[in-house]
């Protein structure tokens, strides 16, 4: 069999997902979040290390900080994405970060934008959060973009925020305020 018939065989993947679901993490997700976790281009836009291990992965599935926010994203029964929303405390109790990913396979489908919406109305309208803030490696066009999509601005930028893949690489401080 040619390469050219068997690229021909598969079905076309559809751009965005239209069975797409967004629901509180559960404690029984904790391998498929951590499989998640260690996907390359998953790791690559986060602080993650390589080889994270299932027992750390539960015990952060498993015991929640009270006040926080953990979401899934799924399709066909499949976690293809994660995010959160961490409330601060005391005179920042109006501020929150947050975060997410989304699965290798599954990047550029409609995930991150169904998952930061997701959040953002939550934020909004359940937590009264008026200030959202994230860090985002500056060489992630793609997040950038949808962050912007949703209100967030560049606040600053990080030099040598973190070591990734052998070099000091940038990020920016984005943050969405709520009027």
């Amino acid at each position: 069999m040619k390469i050219d018939e068997e690229i021909q065989e598969k079905p076309p993947r559809p751009s965005r997902l239209e069975s797409l679901g967004i629901r509180a993490m559960r404690a029984t997700d904790a391998e498929a979040v951590n499989a998640l976790a260690n996907m390359p281009g998953y790791r690559y836009g986060t602080l993650r290390l390589p080889h994270a291990r299932l027992e750390e992965t539960r015990k952060w599935v498993e015991s929640p900080t009270p006040g926080n926010i953990a979401l899934v994203a799924t399709y066909e029964g499949q976690i293809v994405g994660n995010g959160g929303i961490n409330r601060f405390q005391g005179r920042r109790s109006h501020a929150a970060s947050l975060g997410m990913g989304v699965h290798d396979d599954f990047v550029g489908r409609g995930v991150g934008s169904a998952l930061l919406g997701e959040m953002v109305q939550v934020a909004d309208d359940w937590l009264d959060i008026r200030r959202l803030e994230l860090t985002v490696y500056n060489d992630n066009e793609a997040a950038i973009a949808l962050y912007r999509k949703f209100g967030f601005e560049v606040e600053g930028r990080l030099r040598q925020f973190a070591f990734r893949e052998g070099r000091y690489v940038d990020a920016y401080s984005m943050a969405r305020l709520r009027a």
